[in-house]
């Protein structure tokens, strides 16, 4: 199946997605939609498999079976470059950056990743590639505006304190002028300032940019923060445990059960 009829908006739909990896089924029949616009957490115990599904999203991986599809069309079977160019974009848990480039030049370089004009105009440096390189460099400044980095344009990656690093690779991912945002643990490894500062920034990304988002996050007081109009869904073990408002989440038993091993390392689900 080629093709899906969207319901109500939606953006993106995942049907009956499954993924082994050798015996071990790391999703299994996971089916959800997202509205255009839309902010969702996709939270869970770790290995319940949420990077899993932002991989197969991204065709980092293929799945298993299923289906997924982007404004009713499939997307299986594209390359990551294409899917990219579909409109999908993402964060990583492990910050990847090109740490001897500058902010800018991180930045700029995923506002290439579609090419504007060709290696001719390039080479003769024409009037259309001088002013799409214009532009080019306007829309980076202005990515970096929108993440609090436009006095750290000119620095170089690898030197910028990790809250900002994280913030860089944000972006960079909003270069490619995606339509779906998947930010996969963005407030690793930040205390409780800098994510304080984070949900203001998503906020003002979501709001701004209008992106649909999807986020994977363990610090509890950013997705009851982020998604306290939306809903969150929660995986365990690889299968969709339930869907819910962030009061619903937080005084479900099948949720609280799941996460009882985190809440012993620290991540407490009643957090405002």
């Amino acid at each position: 199946m080629s093709t899906y009829t969207p319901q109500n908006d939606e953006i993106l739909s995942l049907r009956n997605l499954t993924v082994d990896f050798g015996g071990v089924r790391a999703v299994n029949n996971v089916t959800f939609s997202l509205k255009r616009g839309e902010m969702v957490a996709l939270i869970g115990p770790n290995g319940a498999g949420k990077t899993t599904v932002f991989n197969l999203i991204t065709n980092a991986i293929k799945p298993t079976m299923g289906a997924i599809f982007l404004n009713g069309k499939s997307i299986l079977g594209k390359s990551p470059d294409q899917i990219c160019r579909l409109g999908i974009s993402r964060t990583f848990q492990n910050i990847r950056l090109f740490p001897q480039m500058t902010a800018y030049e991180n930045v700029e370089l995923g506002l290439h990743s579609t090419p504007h004009y060709s290696l001719i105009e390039a080479f003769f440096r024409t009037p259309r590639a001088r002013r799409i390189e214009s532009e080019t460099r306007k829309k980076a400044l202005e990515l970096l505006e929108m993440v609090n980095l436009q006095d750290h344009a000119h620095a170089r990656a690898t030197s910028l304190p990790y809250g900002l690093q994280r913030r860089l690779e944000i972006a960079r991912a909003m270069a490619t002028s995606p339509q779906l945002l998947l930010l996969d643990e963005p407030a690793a490894g930040m205390n409780e300032d800098e994510c304080n500062e984070l949900i203001e920034l998503v906020r003002k990304i979501h709001t701004t940019m209008q992106y649909t988002i999807i986020i994977i996050e363990h610090h509890m007081a950013v997705v009851m923060d982020l998604c306290r109009d939306s809903r969150i869904y929660v995986l365990n073990l690889g299968s969709l445990l339930t869907i819910g408002t962030p009061q619903e989440i937080q005084n479900d038993p099948k949720v609280i059960k799941a996460y009882l091993g985190e809440r012993k390392n620290g991540r407490d689900l009643s957090t405002p």
